[in-house]
């Protein structure tokens, strides 16, 4: 039977991977071999026109999706951070880096008629992680303050803080807990991506994760990946992270003074003030060395007590920073007459839902009735209310205090 032409072999394994199947699951369901799906995703075979269709059911793609070139990074590619290796999350991982994939391609192509915020992140020549004391990273975290412009008190709104000076900060459902946020330092723009879950319910422990992210990007973001694969590395990888995220979250010259009488009390109206857990509090005045060994153990077993290890008091209060620059993007694409769904449905071949879940957008924000029927063959033109890629109209994007 005549296969399907154009079909990109790497295109099923990417779809079939962000869906979490495998290769006999999805096999089973569209009712051929495991063998064959194999010599399709290895462009050793084409699908014919029914299985086809029956793939992209299967896996929620307009068929335009199989039919586009594969999006390929040149260079060597930077490290992914994530909080758990663990093969508990192999897959989560890669359905993750799948969809990211597409966040990155929504980002260059609103960049298009967007100017994004400038990156304002200081560069470190860091290969080495074993080559960071705690000191250093006091320093550094202190010095990424000073750099944009923060006194000594609490940080209003990181996550805004982030998006103005550059990154693409998205929240978005990244599976199981233990997935609950990962970075990259994107060479192509050179520019960071934070990506938070929405795992983490409380807007204390979703600050400590962006914070503890954008550790990452500063400390470890020239480090070689392949260090990642070394357990006692990661260990310390994640060991510093926290630290930097304390020390830029809770600066010692002006939270030392405040934490001079210690009680569950006085740690709640700290959490209040600095917008942080009470437990990353207790662990900052560890660092700093504010307590003995005793009062520290008396801390930690008056707050089990409490059930205040899984609630904390305020969690019900604080609100959790939301990423407003993706949102605020599209906003003024359609501003300017530009439909992103319509658009992007061209470009990617992906539907509006998934155009929305990678970028945290609330559901049936983008329109999908117009995206799921294109089918855009190999040197097809776009529609004549379609943006050109080549020819960009930047709209000035204002980079709030």
């Amino acid at each position: 039977m005549r296969g399907t032409p154009h079909f990109v072999g790497k295109r099923l394994r990417e779809a079939r991977e962000a869906r979490e199947f495998t290769a006999t699951g999805l096999a089973d369901l569209v009712g051929v071999s495991k063998q064959t799906i194999s010599q399709i995703e290895n462009d050793k075979q084409t699908p014919s026109a029914e299985v086809m269709e029956k793939l992209a059911g299967a896996l929620h793609f307009p068929m335009a999706f199989f039919l586009r070139p594969v999006f390929e990074n040149e260079g060597d590619t930077p490290p992914l951070f994530y909080r758990s290796m663990s093969a508990l999350t192999k897959s989560a991982r890669i359905r993750a880096e799948r969809r990211f994939g597409w966040l990155r391609q929504i980002v260059q192509y609103a960049s298009r008629f967007v100017d994004l915020p400038a990156v304002a992140f200081i560069s470190l020549d860091i290969e080495d992680p074993r080559d960071l004391s705690d000191g250093q990273i006091e320093l550094i975290a202190n010095k990424v303050r000073h750099s944009w412009g923060l006194k000594d008190g609490p940080i209003s709104n990181l996550v805004g803080l982030l998006e103005n000076n550059g990154a693409i900060v998205a929240r978005c459902d990244l599976g199981p807990p233990t997935l609950d946020a990962f970075s990259y330092w994107d060479h192509l723009d050179n520019r960071p991506y934070i990506v938070l879950g929405t795992s983490k319910p409380t807007a204390a422990r979703a600050r400590m994760d962006a914070a503890h992210e954008l550790a990452h990007m500063v400390l470890h973001r020239r480090i070689n990946r392949k260090l990642l694969t070394n357990p006692s590395v990661f260990k310390l990888l994640e060991s510093q992270a926290f630290r930097f995220a304390g020390a830029f979250l809770l600066p010692a010259t002006s939270f030392a003074a405040e934490a001079q009488f210690v009680s569950l009390e006085s740690l709640k109206s700290l959490k209040a003030k600095w917008m942080v857990a009470i437990q990353t509090v207790i662990m900052r005045m560890s660092d700093l060395g504010f307590l003995s060994e005793t009062k520290e153990g008396n801390l930690w077993r008056n707050l089990s007590r409490r059930g205040w290890r899984t609630n904390e008091p305020l969690d019900d209060v604080l609100e959790i920073e939301r990423p407003r620059l993706l949102k605020r993007s599209f906003d003024m694409l359609l501003d300017n007459g530009i439909d992103p769904a319509a658009n992007l449905g061209l470009e990617l071949g992906i539907r509006a839902e998934d155009m929305e879940a990678v970028c945290g957008l609330s559901s049936g924000y983008l329109s999908v009735d117009r995206v799921d029927q294109v089918i855009m063959f190999p040197g097809a033109s776009q529609s004549a209310s379609a943006p050109s890629w080549n020819d960009p109209k930047p709209i000035q994007f204002p980079n709030e205090a």
